[in-house]
């Protein structure tokens, strides 16, 4: 056997660990969240229910491997060596699709990435052998490919997306009539029998869906199967009565109930998807074994066909590598958890950003349509007393996202439609089925108001979009890479694992620059800190970029306008990030620092204004160039070198008070500020006597006057943000050595 073959295994086995990794962090975030965004009990204890579920999940998944073995494709009519190749290439386009989603901060479903990578790279090695047989043309393309369970799960998918959405706000809304947001007298009565049917929801989703090949052939489990209705009812009256004396004894059976539902997801999360993380390796695996037989590497995969039992301490294995995934890769998952928070918190001001798309905006003119026309319906009396159930009230005093109602809720919904669909053979997404549901129930709770609907469907559609984007970005990619990895042999094998390795690499191991946002003290001087080396550090960059800008301009060097280009609309879009988010910082503070507060929003205006016009100088410089316009005339550039001059001159003072805190050269800058300006005023004048002498080029005037409107703009705004800090550290009494020591 050759040694490509054993490279082959190894490096299936590398993206086994890793691919377990990526998968935890991309999918746990949906069974986590309900407890979470509750705040239902703290992290360590939540993390640590997902990991019992999990390891009881994996191993009991053996079954589920052969959808990787046999499930897309007929190993019949390939050989050992167009299996390890189609395995690979599958592997490879799945990374790189995880990986991109994950940097994108999307949820996206494993399941949809390992069908359509085995879909697509099926298709290659198959593609392959009919392009080399002159006995088979294109039409038997069908006797290799399973194209029914692609289908088939397209189908469920489309179906969960409406469903899930649908039932979580359907519910949501029943229980917020029932409960509203001052559940506790209501909860009293009613809570032990509401909380009864969402655990049995829940121990029939962990049964049936998670331990279904463990319990397969038990008395019991087949007796629920053929009574069903009765079985759940029986069910029902236990769980509720076992709440019932559990509220007596003072317990909070609202956190038993979230914390069952973490688990029962977790168990089913891992049952059903680690074979999008670890089958293809595992049935790799086995390829080799039976290949290793005889040597041969031309030899059928016949034996693929059948249903061995995978290995228990393998699956022991990989159940251990998840869950050392779920508590070291935290900082990863935070970055998904966010944007769900951000979905569905009641706060108008919980980080949604400023995009919204025309979908979004026509539905949210519907909606308020509509409601206008049932205000003229229902009767106001009727209508106030709806309104009173979903005011909202923090009853739970914990600043969570959403309370405890809701979390039972999401958990409930997503465990019911699950064993719905597992009752019915119905092949759904975890990761679909959470999301949408707590989407659902967001929307019902009244958590999309009038300030922030837009941005959430228009965040919710994005997610969705990234999930079907999936299905087609898995074929192509799988498909690219079976037929480069195919046709091209051992040289194409070693160049592909190298660039996939490094991507890999690069992704997760690599440098990555943090958002000055991501962390937030609640305390006035840890924010005046914070935000001080953001001025100062964006201050500098301004600089550099400006500088660059105008020596690329006068070389006319469009790579380098590029990426100048590319960066300072990065530092634009951290200064819009940061100005979003700044009622939910100013909260953080919780006090009546109202001048560390009011320092704080000028200073991100100012930034935000300043950063701007850099992006409106570098933008038009860099188009200016990349569509072959006349340079700048000579003496243009003169003007803009000796403004250049005067703007680093300028920046150099600014930038030296504000990491010192010493302001005495303040009246300095301000002459020089107002030299700056006359120089500017005569460039201009002067400008327009060659504009009316027809001695300039109208693009290259164009963009001489813009450079100049706004290099003065952004200067303005920096004199203004340097004042702004001066005044509040003399009204503070700051002195310098403090901020010495904080930077």
């Amino acid at each position: 056997m050759s040694e490509l073959y054993i490279a082959i295994i190894v490096i299936l086995g590398v993206l086994a660990v890793s691919g377990l990794f990526f998968g935890v962090t991309n999918d746990a975030v949906n069974f986590l969240n309900s407890a979470i965004g509750s705040k239902a009990a703290p992290m360590q204890t939540i993390l640590t229910v997902a990991s019992a579920g999990i390891i009881i999940g994996v191993v009991t998944s053996s079954g589920m491997m052969e959808v990787a073995r046999n499930g897309m494709f007929n190993p019949s009519l390939f050989t050992f060596h167009e299996v390890m190749v189609l395995y690979l290439g599958v592997m490879f386009a799945n990374i790189i699709l995880l990986n991109l989603y994950k940097s994108l901060g999307l949820p996206t479903s494993t399941t949809v990435s390992l069908i359509f990578c085995l879909l697509g790279s099926a298709v290659a090695v198959s593609t392959f052998k009919i392009a080399a047989s002159e006995a088979l043309n294109i039409s038997d393309l069908g006797e290799f490919i399973n194209t029914s369970r692609a289908m088939g799960i397209v189908s469920a998918i489309l179906l969960s997306v409406v469903l899930a959405f649908s039932c979580g706000s359907l519910v949501m809304y029943i229980s917020r009539m029932i409960f509203s947001f001052r559940y506790t007298s209501m909860f009293r009565r009613l809570g032990a029998f509401w909380c009864g049917i969402s655990l049995t929801a829940i121990v029939y989703v962990a049964v049936f869906k998670g331990l279904k090949s463990v319990l397969a052939d038990n008395p019991v489990i087949e007796f629920v199967n053929e009574h069903t209705l009765a079985s759940l009812a029986g069910c029902w009256v236990v769980c509720s009565l076992v709440l019932f004396f559990l509220q007596r004894l003072k317990i909070n059976i609202l956190r038993i109930t979230i914390l069952s539902g973490s688990f029962a997801l977790a168990l089913s999360f891992a049952g059903n998807d680690l074979v999008n993380f670890i089958g293809v390796p595992v049935a790799g695996f086995d390829a080799y074994s039976v290949a290793q037989t005889t040597g041969d590497a031309s030899m059928s995969m016949t034996a693929l066909n059948d249903n061995v039992p995978a290995n228990f301490y393998l699956l022991l294995t990989a159940g251990a590598i998840m869950i050392v995934a779920l508590w070291t890769q935290r900082k990863a998952m935070a970055r998904l958890t966010e944007r769900e928070m951000s979905l569905t918190s009641a706060q108008e001001d919980s980080g949604v950003q400023s995009d919204s798309s025309a979908f979004s905006r026509t539905l949210v003119r519907a909606a308020l349509n509509i409601n206008t026309a049932l205000e003229t319906i229902v009767p106001e009396s009727i209508r106030t007393r709806v309104a009173r159930r979903f005011e909202y009230a923090d009853i739970e005093h914990s600043g969570a996202p959403y309370d405890m109602i809701r979390a039972a809720v999401n958990l409930t919904t997503s465990a019911m439609l699950i064993s719905m669909a597992t009752s019915f053979k119905l092949p759904l997404s975890t990761t679909y089925v959470c999301f949408m549901v707590a989407m659902g129930t967001s929307l019902a709770d009244r958590a999309w108001g009038r300030e922030s609907a837009v941005y959430r469907i228009t965040g919710v559609m994005t997610v969705i979009a990234g999930w079907f984007v999936t299905a087609l970005g898995g074929f192509i990619i799988a498909y690219i890479v079976g037929l480069v990895l195919i046709y091209g042999g051992t040289v194409a094998f070693v160049i592909t694992t190298v660039m996939c390795g490094y991507m890999l690499i690069r992704s997760n191991f690599g440098k990555k620059e943090e958002s000055p946002e991501a962390v937030r003290s609640n305390s006035g001087e840890d924010m005046l800190s914070t935000i001080t080396a953001e001025v100062c550090s964006t201050m500098e960059r301004t600089t550099r970029l400006y500088d660059r800008t105008l020596i690329a301009v006068f070389k006319e060097n469009r790579k380098v306008l590029r990426e100048i280009v590319n960066e300072s609309e990065e530092l634009y879009r951290l200064s819009r990030d940061r100005k979003y988010s700044l009622l939910p910082t100013i909260r953080k503070l919780k006090g009546a620092d109202l001048d560390t507060a009011q320092y704080y929003v000028q200073a991100v205006d100012y930034l935000n204004e300043m950063t701007k016009s850099l992006v409106h100088i570098t933008r038009p410089a860099y188009d200016h160039i990349d569509n072959n316009h006349e340079g700048l005339s000579k003496e243009q550039t003169e003007d803009l070198m000796h403004i250049n001059d005067e703007v680093e001159n300028i920046y150099r003072q600014i930038n030296m008070m504000l990491r010192s805190g010493n302001f005495d050269s303040i009246d300095t800058v301000l002459a020089l500020r107002d030299n700056l300006f006359e120089q500017i005023a005569t460039a201009i004048k002067t400008e327009l006597e060659r504009i009316t002498s027809n001695s300039v080029h109208t693009k290259a005037s164009m963009l001489y006057m813009n450079i100049l409107n706004e290099t003065k703009s952004m200067v303005l705004q920096s004199r203004n943000l340097l004042k702004a800090q001066r005044y509040f550290l003399e009204n503070k009494g700051i002195l310098k050595s403090w901020l010495y020591y904080n930077n």
